[in-house]
């Protein structure tokens, strides 16, 4: 490396990088200061290439910069500061504190300039190809062969550890296969884990694994400016995605530690740091120094970003964009009330995986920015957006089977701006997408999740296929919506609420046919997560229930009559809804005075919060037609009766039809 005046600059730069990523991790005595020693020639040539505005950290146009090694924070804020963000000096010394705009790992919404919340090793990665994607479907429409309004990067950095879990094999087999010209992975190839070298379980050629996933290859020394540069610029001009194989040294500089995976995940010692910045010409004993001249060089950010935005402005303003500008707003800005929902008032019975397809094509005919697909599932999903054509000219993404990344990808175009997602699977395969999903939750992302085939209804395809935990599961996350309408008019009452609410949402529906409810019902309150859909005078007993075992459980109230038991019937489409409402609600619709049996298809603990006891599975499935499985576990007529009658201590009998209360 020649070492030239600008890359004697560039140095002097990245040390500075170092060292404030040490102090960061010492100060808070936890952290990780190998990786961002490491990578800190590389953030001094990107700083160079990045076109983001620290005044405006929304900026549509912006290049994208995720950190998929999440543990690496340390070097994140060190760079926010740096570049002019609102990440001030004292934010780096409370690092990792409690209530400080600093934490552990990047958090998105909490940190200002962080794009997305990575953590998980891999998620970044599959993030990365969402916001590329995203960025390829928005160009699409509002693109000319005159003017791009939206020509930006997407740029990730990632490590080993990020390249061993199987998210990222998901994420980028796909993103070659889309030719994701904008996406472009810098992998800090240090060959440093954990437990150590690499080498103890790994030892691929990651090279050879990019290029049969149709990626552009470059390797470099990751500690040459030149190289860097070089690279940076290439990619600039590449006709599919590029990963850049940085040969890097973890530690870089830490005296007596440079290349240890001692590095990795704790503070080098007060004596290290020390030692190493007298070395390299830092005053020694001087914690959080900045060079004058290397803050100037990088607070150039703040004027450049800003230029950059406002010839973006002025661009569109320009006469012949019109057009282009009128489909950005759609984009940008949904008109929800355009929506022409379904009437299902009329169908006798319909799958609310049924229903809920026709509720998504509504949707995507009215609203521009929505749009998804599912993991190759999308025929017995019913998620084809009819005559929308395929990603990323219309609106059908096809995922293949990868349901992690699936969902990892959803969670970033949800957050390009311009992207109203959603993703689909099987009830039981949503174990596969779990921590995106947990993440979409951390983050109050609004990520539609559609999972179908609910219960035990699954039938022949038997336990393996029959989700039973996934329900309580996925209650149990915090800022998590689970909608399990009991019919296809409900279904539409749950998509209109979720709409109106940031945060992620799981629609939970049936491959079997359920009946449309009948006398109708007050639709307002389904906003609530629960309502009355039967109230009896006098009751002495509460039936709650969701999905497909409502309708049993309005049959069996029915016959309940006779033997003096009067029931009111709760309908709950969204118990984490329900939740959050005020007593007095929750009281209107569960008599105090009466006793409470909750009724579902699935372990159901949860709803012990409110119910005296609780109809559930008790273990997993059984192949079978659906229906025998119902009754084998008690979700009919006559065992929710029985079991009705031992809460009460009520003798069972068998009642007949003349004996009801309809």
């Amino acid at each position: 490396m020649v070492m030239t005046e600008q890359n004697s600059m560039r140095k002097k730069m990245a040390n500075t990088i170092r060292f404030l990523a040490a102090d960061t991790v010492q100060k808070a005595n936890s952290g990780h200061p190998g990786a961002p020693m490491g990578l800190a020639d590389i953030a001094v040539v990107l700083s160079e290439h990045l076109v983001h505005n620290p005044k405006n950290p929304k900026w549509l146009n912006r290049d994208r910069l995720v950190f998929s090694g999440g543990h690496a924070s340390a070097l994140i804020y060190s760079l926010l500061h740096l570049w002019g963000y609102d990440v001030s000096l004292d934010d780096l010394k409370n690092f990792r504190q409690l209530d400080s705009k600093t934490p552990g790992h990047p958090e998105y919404g909490h940190t200002p300039g962080v794009e997305i919340t990575t953590g998980p090793l891999g998620q970044g990665i599959a993030n990365a190809v969402g916001f590329a994607m995203a960025e390829a479907y928005t160009a699409k429409q509002v693109n000319s062969e005159t003017c791009k309004l939206i020509d930006h990067k997407v740029y990730c950095l990632c490590g080993d550890g990020d390249l061993q879990e199987g998210i990222s094999y998901e994420a980028c087999a796909l993103a070659g296969h889309l030719g994701l010209k904008d996406l472009v992975l810098i992998y800090d190839s240090n060959e440093i884990t954990i437990e150590g070298d690499t080498s103890i379980a790994w030892s691929e050629d990651v090279a050879k694994r990019f290029e049969a996933q149709s990626w552009n290859v470059i390797k470099i020394n990751g500690h040459c400016y030149d190289d860097i540069d070089k690279a940076l610029h290439e990619v600039k001009e590449a006709t599919k995605p590029t990963i850049i194989i940085a040969n890097t040294i973890i530690g870089r500089y830490a005296e007596g530690l440079e290349g240890s995976h001692e590095t990795h995940g704790a503070p080098l010692g007060e004596e290290t740091i020390r030692v190493s910045k007298e070395k390299l010409g830092f005053p020694a004993d001087e914690k959080f120094y900045i060079p004058e001249d290397v803050l100037i060089r990088f607070r150039c950010a703040l004027e450049e970003g800003e230029l950059a935005e406002k010839e973006w402005i002025h661009r569109q303003k320009e006469a012949p964009l019109i057009e282009q500008n009128e489909a950005l707003e759609r984009l940008l800005n949904p008109d929800f009330s355009a929506i022409n929902f379904p009437d299902f008032t009329n169908d006798k019975e319909m799958a609310t995986r049924d229903s809920n397809g026709k509720i998504l094509n509504a949707i995507a005919t009215a609203i521009p920015s929505f749009m998804g697909g599912s993991a190759d599932l999308a025929p017995s999903n019913k998620t084809e957006l009819k005559d929308m054509g395929d990603f990323p000219k219309g609106k059908n993404m096809h995922f293949g089977i990868r349901e992690h990344s699936m969902a990892a990808i959803t969670n970033a175009m949800a957050l390009y701006g311009t992207v109203i997602p959603f993703n689909a699977t099987f009830f039981i395969f949503s174990d596969y997408l779990k921590p995106s999903a947990r993440l979409a939750a951390l983050s109050g992302i609004q990520n539609f999740f559609v999972w179908t085939h609910d219960s035990i209804g699954v039938g022949e395809d038997g336990p393996t296929h029959e989700p039973i935990e996934q329900l309580s599961q996925y209650r149990a996350l915090p800022n998590f919506y689970v909608w399990r309408p009991a019919d296809a008019t409900e279904n539409v009452e749950a998509w209109k609420k979720a709409l109106s609410i940031k945060a992620p949402h799981g629609f939970v529906l049936s491959r079997q046919k359920l009946k449309t409810l009948k006398p109708k019902r007050d639709f307002g309150e389904v906003s609530k997560g629960a309502y009355i859909v039967k109230k009896r005078k006098n009751a002495n007993l509460t039936l709650m229930a969701s999905g497909s075992e409502l309708m049993p459980c309005l049959q069996a109230a029915c016959y309940l009559t006779a033997l003096g038991i009067k029931a009111n019937i709760v309908s709950v489409p969204c118990l984490d809804l329900f939740n959050e409402q005020d007593e007095a609600y929750k009281s209107a619709v569960i008599d105090p005075a009466t006793k409470v049996l909750a009724v579902e298809a699935a372990t159901a603990t949860e709803y012990y919060r409110y119910a005296d006891d609780v109809l559930g599975m008790e273990s997993f499935g059984a192949s079978a037609p659906a229906e025998l499985l119902f009754e084998r576990f008690g979700f009919t007529r006559e065992g929710i009766m029985k079991r009705a009658c031992k809460l009460m201590g009520v003798a069972y009998r068998e009642v007949g039809l003349e004996e009801c209360e309809l």
